[in-house]
């Protein structure tokens, strides 16, 4: 009985913290722009986001090098304004 009750407590403490892991995943890209990214430039990298990511999750990594790569063409065409929060 009590080996059936530590398999039962071992399971429900895997599902429950594969849960909390996916609602963190899904989660932390949108903390990541709503407190990092300046409000004018939200929408551009909602659209960057949008067209990079296909799947139902986030491919975080990829669309931060291609943010970052679309801002370094930005800044180098003179089209894109320094922020002065962040340091280059």
């Amino acid at each position: 009985m009590r080996d059936m009750l530590i398999l039962i407590l071992v399971l429900l403490t895997t599902v429950i913290l594969v849960a909390v892991m996916e609602v963190a995943a899904a989660t932390l890209p949108m903390l990541i722009v709503i407190t990092m990214v300046p409000p004018e430039q939200r929408a551009a990298l909602a659209d960057l986001l949008a067209a990079v990511d296909s799947s139902r999750r986030l491919r975080l990594w990829p669309a931060l090098r291609l943010a970052a790569a679309a801002r370094r063409a930005r800044c180098r065409n003179g089209s894109g304004e320094r922020s002065t929060t962040v340091r280059e």
